[in-house]
C-alpha cells in the first residue's frame, strides 16, 4: 500500500494544478471579454451646459425614518427615486453589524412623510434564492431603471467576514413592495468574492447605469460595473491604481470627464480622488483633496444647475470620530468650499454614511444617526441670478 501512495498523490497534485490552470485560463478569457465590451455607446448622462449659479440651500424638515420595533442598530442607508417623484429608502438593521438577525428594510417617501418600514431581504431569503448559506448581510444600494424596475444590490457573505462578500442583485417591478433575486454579480472570475457596494449608481445616456463597487481584502481599491437599461452587467473597470481607498462616489462632469471621490483607508484622512477623461473607460489617480474626511463613506452629487455637492465627515483639528457631517460646494469639481454642517454633536456621536438625491428643487439627504436609526433631511434648493 505504501508504495502505491506517491503516484496517487502525484495524480492528485496534477489534477489540482489542472484545475488551477483551467480557472486561470477562464479568468483570463473573462477579463478579455469584459475589457472588450463596447464602450463607445456608454457615456454618462450629463445635463445640458449650465452656468453654475449661486446656490442657497435651506432646510425644510428633518425626521427619523420609522425603524423596526426593538431593533437597536441601523446603518448604511440608500435612496432610489420612483417615477412620480416619490422615494424609497433602504438600510440594514439588527442587533449589531454582522449580526445574524440583520435584515434590509425599506420605507417609502410620499406626500411629505415616510411610511412604516418593511423587510426587503434577510439571510434566509437570500440564501434560499441563491442556493447556499448566507452568514451575514450588509450595505444596500438601489437604482430605478428607465422602465421603473427598482434594482437593489445587497452585500452578502458566506464564510468569513466582509472580505469574503459577494453582491446580490435583486429587482422589483411593483415600486419596491416585493423583491426577487436576479443574480449574484459576476465581479471576479476567481472565487467571485471580496466586493462590496455602498454609494449611489450613476445614470448613463443609453438608459443604463454605473454601479460603484470596491474590493476589500488586504489591498482596497474602487471599481465600477456598468449595466444596460435592462439591468444586465456588461463591463467592470478599476478606478485608478491605488490600494488604500474604497467606497467611490462617482459624478460626471461632462460626457467625457468623470470624477470619483473615495474614502481613505490609509493615514491621510483626506478625500481621495481619481479622474477619467474618456467617459469612464480609464482612470488616473489624483492628489488627495484638501478636504479632511474621517475614514468613512461620503456622498457626492451634481445638481441640475451644474454645481457639485459633497457630504463628508469633517475632521476637526485633533478629531477622530464621525460627529460632524459637513456639506461642501464646488463649481468645477476641483476646489470646494464649506456650505453647512448637516449634523454635528459631541465627540463619540456618529452621523455617517450619507446619501443624497435631488428631486426638482428638493434635496433629500439620509444618513446613519448614532448607529441606531436613519435620519432624513429635506432641503430646498434655490438659485440666484448672478453666477458664482
Amino acid at each position: 500500500m505504501g508504495a502505491g501512495r506517491p503516484p496517487v498523490r502525484r495524480a492528485s497534485k496534477l489534477v489540482a494544478l489542472a484545475c488551477i490552470a483551467a480557472v486561470t485560463i477562464a479568468a483570463a478569457v473573462e477579463a478579455v471579454r469584459w475589457s472588450r465590451a463596447e464602450h463607445a455607446a456608454e457615456r454618462p448622462a450629463v445635463p445640458g451646459p449650465a452656468v453654475p449659479h449661486a446656490v442657497t440651500i435651506s432646510e425644510v424638515s428633518r425626521t427619523i425614518i420609522p425603524m423596526p420595533a426593538g431593533v437597536p442598530s441601523a446603518h448604511a442607508s440608500a435612496l432610489a427615486t420612483l417615477r412620480g417623484g416619490n422615494l424609497l429608502s433602504f438600510w440594514w438593521a439588527g442587533s449589531r453589524e454582522s449580526g445574524p438577525d440583520v435584515k434590509v428594510y425599506a420605507s417609502r417617501w410620499s406626500n411629505g412623510a415616510w411610511s412604516n418600514n418593511w423587510v426587503v431581504a434577510s439571510r434566509e431569503s437570500l440564501g434560499a434564492a441563491i442556493g447556499y448559506g448566507v452568514r451575514r448581510i450588509g450595505n444596500p444600494v438601489a437604482w430605478t431603471a428607465p422602465d421603473g424596475t427598482v434594482h437593489l444590490y445587497v452585500v452578502a457573505t458566506g464564510l468569513g467576514g466582509w472580505a469574503a462578500s459577494r453582491i446580490v442583485q435583486l429587482q422589483s417591478r411593483d415600486d419596491g413592495k416585493t423583491f426577487a433575486v436576479r443574480r449574484v454579480l459576476p465581479m471576479s472570475p476567481l472565487f467571485n468574492t471580496s466586493t462590496l457596494v455602498r454609494t449611489s449608481p450613476v445614470p448613463l445616456a443609453d438608459g443604463g447605469w454605473w454601479l460603484p463597487v470596491y474590493f476589500e481584502i488586504g489591498n482596497k481599491y474602487p471599481m465600477l460595473m456598468s449595466f444596460n437599461a435592462n439591468g444586465e452587467p456588461r463591463r467592470i473597470a478599476r478606478i485608478g491604481t491605488g490600494t488604500s481607498s474604497l467606497q467611490p462616489a462617482i459624478v460626471p462632469v461632462s460626457s467625457t470627464e468623470v470624477r470619483a471621490w473615495m474614502r481613505d483607508a490609509g493615514e491621510d484622512q483626506r478625500v481621495q480622488q481619481a479622474v477619467s477623461r474618456d467617459g469612464g473607460n480609464s482612470w488616473e489617480d489624483l492628489e488627495p483633496s484638501r478636504l479632511a474626511n474621517q475614514s468613512t463613506s461620503l456622498a457626492a452629487l451634481r445638481l441640475s444647475s451644474g454645481v457639485f455637492l459633497m457630504l463628508y465627515n469633517h475632521v476637526a483639528a485633533g478629531g477622530s470620530d464621525r460627529s460632524v457631517l459637513s456639506l461642501a460646494l464646488s463649481t468645477d469639481a476641483r476646489s470646494w468650499r464649506p456650505l453647512a454642517d448637516i449634523a454635528s454633536g459631541k465627540p463619540g456621536d456618529e452621523f455617517s454614511y450619507p446619501t443624497m438625491h435631488q428631486v426638482g428643487d428638493e434635496l433629500h439627504i439620509t444618513y446613519t444617526h448614532q448607529r441606531r436609526a436613519i435620519a432624513h433631511h429635506l432641503l430646498h434648493i434655490s438659485q440666484a441670478k448672478d453666477p458664482l
